[in-house]
């Protein structure tokens, strides 16, 4: 015990070093004192004191532990004339195992139940080591939190991180030495430097010297030469089709040399694409990348050892992950989700499509960028070919301010002139735009083109509209797992390198991170950000004669109300009478304005749950909805989605890797290298939908949460996951 808490403090501080090295060194001293009381010792006596999980399952309640050491901090830091400061160790304390707690009707009535101080009574009684309970000389002081009384919940939570992420190492230090070695195997960010260097030394080699190559040059030139500038927030507007993803990594890289940051974090909106990304960066970098979401994380409610090595608290050089990992994760209360949050200080945070941030969450997430950037040595890039309008705004109504990211700089010297030159298509807009195209005439128009790109809004109008397109036309949605939608996109890759005629059926999936390069693309009315990335899939190497052609219609089916109705809207409003050039980009400001205006930017009321009234230790509450918030932070409105395994055997039909590893799966659980395996085996359904599936034996639930398919008939080889008898929400998109 006292090696654990000693070992377990002093990591904590080093994670907390430049934040809270003194509140996270005494939280780890504290966080199992009530492990002392005899109880506990008898418990896990009885148990096996090797079994990986023992040190946690007293909290079902045959030994509870995690309260004493809240106890005794508000015990002391009260009697030492320090108010309420000890509330803070016991936030973290208190949560080591179930994760933070809401204060009202949380913490404030645990800390008072007579219970917890009989833990900390017995646990006193038991002679825990002199040396562990001293505090020292500490002095909390308060006025110190990063950010104030506004910093206060992030603060807490990245305390958090620390000493949970401490005390998931020391035991598995102890519990499994091997695992705890091959963490620490990863490379300094510095030794990358050297690989990507030569990598765009290659590109820069076998490049044709076309004019799209020499802006995308320049591009990566100016990204370069920009990235010994104060850390802090950046934007790289370039338009679709110049490099971002690249070049951004090169600024980052070059940031992170001059300015001694540790590791570059990619994110991106989709899960849908990040394997494409995280693929190119292990082309690079090799095994020095982490690629970290949603997909295969188990139930919350149920997760154990195992799953938890599943997650990853992304001590790697680089990490490649999704908006909601990411932004949940920092709103988080979970252990596992919280973990990694230490992680992001000294990072440079690269927000990929930068205008897809969702605006009823806007508000809470340009707060915590806006802390993470002034007060935990991040600096964040949004990368994007249609900046969003996040700069601070007031209003007559003041509900609908933004406190915005203001001091943001760009990174490109004249976004203007990219655009200009980069000008490579001609976007026809609906005469009527009130008029909508059926799928029957919208095919046959689609016909007339050998190589041709239709994006739809929803994965049920990819379904219809190819259903009536000329045979051979491809499929892409989010209802065809990763590998699938790997190898399809490389087939339209090397149809269209060839110059074989390619019509292809897409949700919006393909517009962000997919390189593809069609003379004509037709996209369905949506918001003014997501025609541009369409049209970014249209002569997007400027290799056409003349301009590529890029047709918006008005679909059959209108988006459902929500997000894709108001941006559909705002779209209207900005394009209505326009007749030249409706991409220009000085448009986005007034369309993404237009956007938020008519959002909540806080609709869960986030911002209220974190923050708290008084700023000095008189009188201080340090009242924070910590779990409220984080329940009501759900990027996807979605939260039932059920994750189902697939069955998919290859463009072939003859490989069957996947049922190898599900077998291993069965045998030995979600061990890290597998569950990265099958996250690229892995679709997302309303859990309505899979609920239907597992009654009719098409599926089989292999670990809590995580479905696998059994029905032969499940998944079809063209449109992924097969639709047919299953009721689907009609405002599934993507």
């Amino acid at each position: 015990m006292a090696d654990h808490l000693t070992a377990v403090a002093a990591l904590a501080a080093c994670f907390a070093k430049t934040f809270g090295a003194d509140w996270a060194q005494l939280a780890g001293r504290w966080h199992d004192l009530g492990k002392y009381r005899p109880r506990f010792q008898r418990y896990i006596r009885q148990a096996s004191g090797f079994e990986t999980d023992a040190h946690i399952k007293g909290e079902a309640g045959k030994a509870p532990h995690s309260t004493a050491g809240a106890v005794l901090a508000c015990d002391h830091f009260k009697q030492a004339g320090f108010g309420n400061a000890g509330r803070v160790l016991a936030y973290l304390v208190a949560g080591h195992h179930a994760g933070l707690a809401d204060w009202f009707g949380g913490l404030e009535v645990r800390l008072a139940s007579a219970d917890s101080r009989a833990e900390l009574l017995e646990s006193l009684a038991a002679r825990p080591p002199a040396e562990l309970l001293d505090a020292g000389d500490f002095k909390p002081d308060l006025r110190a939190v990063p950010g104030g009384k506004n910093g206060f919940a992030l603060w807490v939570r990245m305390l958090f991180s620390a000493l949970v992420d401490a005390d998931f190492l020391d035991t598995e230090r102890y519990m499994d030495p091997d695992n705890f070695a091959r963490r620490n195997q990863w490379p300094a960010l510095s030794e990358l430097i050297p690989l990507f260097d030569a990598h765009m030394a290659k590109l820069a080699a076998t490049a044709p010297a076309t004019p799209v190559n020499a802006l995308r040059a320049d591009i990566l030139r100016q990204c370069r030469e920009k990235a010994a500038a104060v850390p802090g927030l950046f934007s790289l507007t370039v338009p679709t089709g110049g490099g971002k993803t690249l070049s951004g990594m090169a600024f980052a890289l070059e940031h992170a040399r001059a300015h001694g940051k540790r590791r570059v974090i990619h994110v991106i909106p989709y899960t849908s694409i990040i394997e494409q990304t995280a693929d190119i960066f292990r082309g690079i970098f090799g095994e020095a990348v982490i690629e970290h979401h949603s997909n295969a994380e188990s139930d919350p409610e149920r997760e154990n050892h195992a799953s938890r090595l599943a997650c990853e608290n992304w001590d790697a050089p680089v990490v490649v992950t999704t908006n909601v990992q990411f932004f949940e994760s920092l709103f988080a209360t979970r252990t596992s989700r919280c973990r990694k949050l230490h992680n992001l200080v000294d990072s440079v945070v690269m927000l990929d499509e930068a205008q897809l941030l969702p605006p009823e969450f806007l508000q809470p997430m340009l707060d915590v960028l806006n802390l993470l950037t002034r007060h935990y040595g991040v600096s964040v890039v949004l990368s994007t070919a249609t900046q969003p309008a996040l700069s601070t705004r007031a209003y007559f109504d003041a509900h609908q301010n933004l406190r915005g990211l203001d001091n943001v700089r760009e990174i490109i010297d004249d976004p203007d002139a990219f655009y200009r030159a980069l000008e490579r298509v001609h976007v026809r807009l609906p005469v009527d735009w009130q008029a909508s195209t059926d799928w029957p005439q919208l095919a046959q128009e689609l016909a007339r083109h050998d190589s041709v790109l239709a994006i739809v809004n929803r994965r049920q109008d990819a379904r219809e509209l190819w259903k009536k397109m000329p045979e051979g036309t491809l499929h892409l949605s989010a209802l065809m797992c990763g590998a699938h939608r790997s190898q399809v996109i490389g087939d339209i890759k090397a149809r269209l390198k060839a110059g074989m005629p390619t019509r292809v059926v897409s949700t919006q999936l393909v517009e962000a991170g997919v390189d593809v390069d069609f003379p004509v693309v037709f996209r369905a009315l949506a918001g003014l950000d997501s025609i541009a990335q369409a049209a970014g899939r249209c002569n997007r190497e400027g290799r056409l004669t003349n301009k590529g052609e890029v047709v918006v219609f008005v679909p059959p089916t209108p988006a459902p109300p929500g997000l894709l109705r108001r941006g559909e809207d705002a779209c209207r409003d900005v394009l209505y009478g326009v007749t030249e050039q409706p991409l220009a980009r000085e448009r986005f400001a007034s369309y993404f304005e237009r956007l938020y205006h008519a959002c909540e930017l806080d609709k869960k009321s986030i911002c209220g749950d974190l923050c708290m009234a008084g700023n000095t230790l008189d009188g201080f509450e340090l009242a924070v909805n910590f779990r409220t918030a984080a329940e009501n932070f759900r990027l996807i409105e979605d939260e039932d989605s059920a994750p189902i395994i697939v069955r998919y055997l290859g463009k072939d039909g003859l490989d069957d890797n996947i049922g190898k590893w599900l077998n291993t799966l069965r045998k030995e659980g979600p061990e890290r290298w597998l569950m990265r395996k099958l996250q690229r085996y892995t679709v997302n359904l309303h859990r309505i939908q899979a609920l239907q599936l597992l009654r009719q034996g098409d599926i089989e639930e292999i670990m809590p949460g995580l479905f696998v398919q059994v029905g032969d008939w499940l998944y079809d080889p063209t449109l992924g996951l097969n639709p047919e008898g299953i009721p689907v929400n009609p405002g599934c998109i993507a």
